[in-house]
């Protein structure tokens, strides 16, 4: 009986792989890096099944050369790596893994949030190099958060966790979503409010990140939406990377035009814009939203899950065109 032939980009948790392992003959690529377009195009001949991540573009060239193709899965709730209209085109089914990760990526956003705001990535450094005189009452004063205005672009599933966190802070809620929709959960539990994104910007001291890249949201927050932020705001991004322009936060953070900003993702990932690994009201970390070990083996098994009901004919339970499964 043939076996389906899968290729996985990257190794992930075992809890997928070895899910997979049970029908499918899988192969992995053994190094801990991205693999080159080139590579990435040479492995997929004749796969049944690939699991990928963000970093791998999925194009028109990608299915041409992906002959056998029976399901393509994203390991990430993101998929602007995705070309999904030619994907439904060619009847592919695809997918990602939303839900799983909302929890951990919230936290992360949290964390940033507090050591932008009381400054521990700096001070850290401060008492590493041996330098710290002892303490004295003008030192790293910090923002305070319990109180404060948390403003969330995106009010999705880790925009909603984020929020609903923030209740022990006593903190006012504003959110705004490019559908318009009120998020009904974070009205009744906290009494935010859905808002422009004019006030949000306006009225937020901490605003966290948590759209879709979208041609709608790329270079959303440019110098001239950083001009319209407080200048004790806070921003943090754990979505996706060019949803800011790099090059002007750099300048906006330089110039105090906003307070900080914390990040987990980058606009020409993984490389940084010049100058922003200088600053110390920048902290940045390397895309581990979702770095917990329940978050990363969740994505692995609804991964694979997905990837074997595509194997099997069957609609995926995360599937970014189940309009192939109903025409």
């Amino acid at each position: 009986m043939h076996r389906p032939q899968v290729y996985l980009t990257r190794l992930f948790s075992r809890e997928g792989i070895d899910l997979l392992k049970e029908t499918c003959e899988v192969e992995i690529n053994p190094e801990d890096r991205p693999l080159s377009r080139e590579e990435l195009l040479a492995k997929v001949k004749n796969k049944d099944g690939v699991i990928g991540m963000l970093t791998d573009r999925i194009d028109a060239e990608f299915f041409d050369t992906a002959n056998a193709l029976r399901g393509y899965a994203n390991l990430a709730v993101g998929f602007d790596n995705i070309d999904v209209p030619e994907a439904t085109r060619r009847r592919i089914p695809v997918s990602n893994t939303p839900g799983v990760l909302s929890i951990a990526t919230a936290e992360l956003a949290w964390a940033l949030l507090f050591a932008v705001a009381r400054r521990i990535v700096e001070t850290d450094k401060i008492m590493r190099s041996g330098t710290w005189p002892g303490g004295g009452p003008l030192q790293y004063i910090g923002a305070d958060v319990t109180g404060k205005t948390l403003g969330i672009l995106g009010a999705g599933r880790i925009g909603t966790a984020m929020g609903l966190m923030s209740k022990g802070f006593r903190m006012r809620l504003l959110y705004t979503n490019f559908s318009c929709k009120e998020n009904e959960t974070l009205k009744a539990e906290l009494g935010a409010r859905l808002v422009s994104l004019e006030q949000l910007l306006r009225e937020s001291d901490y605003i966290s990140i948590h759209s879709p890249l979208t041609p709608a949201t790329r270079h959303l927050f440019t110098a001239e939406a950083f001009a319209r932020m407080k200048p004790t705001a806070i921003l943090i991004n754990t979505a996706r990377g060019p949803i800011i322009k790099e090059d002007d936060l750099v300048a906006a953070l330089g110039s105090r035009t906003i307070a900080g900003a914390g990040l987990d993702v980058y606009e020409f990932e993984p490389k940084m814009a010049k100058g922003l690994a200088e600053l110390d009201n920048a902290v940045v970390i390397p895309h581990i939203g979702s770095a917990t070990s329940s978050s990363r083996g969740g994505m692995s098994l609804l991964a694979a899950r997905n990837l074997l009901a595509m194997l099997e004919g069957r609609k995926p339970e995360s599937c970014l065109n189940p309009e192939i499964y109903t025409q």
